[in-house]
């Protein structure tokens, strides 16, 4: 089964920020996933609004997490950490 990577995030310092982002797209790619929203218009209905709201597509949960704990993903997750406010989950698909 197939796997959804959920951020949702408030951006802090643009800046730190936009580093993470250069670094996290490529450590995203080696490991299988794909982009399917990216800080793309949205509707908040319920509970806390973040402005920023990512999903990526993995081909597998493990995968997914994987990718999460690779030193790529982790030297970018560096500048995100003082640059952003944000929850990250990994949700199994059912296809």
């Amino acid at each position: 089964m197939g796997a959804l990577w959920i951020a949702n995030v408030t951006v802090t310092d643009e800046e730190s920020y936009g580093k993470y982002a250069a670094l996290a797209g490529p450590a995203i790619a080696k490991h299988g996933g794909e982009f399917v929203a990216r800080g793309a218009r949205y509707v908040q209905l319920e509970g806390r609004e973040r402005p920023r709201n990512v999903v990526a597509r993995f081909p597998s949960l493990e995968v997914a997490v994987e990718c999460y704990h690779s030193p790529e993903y982790q030297e970018a997750l560096d500048f995100a950490r003082n640059a952003s406010e944000r929850e990250l989950m990994v949700v199994e698909t059912t296809d």
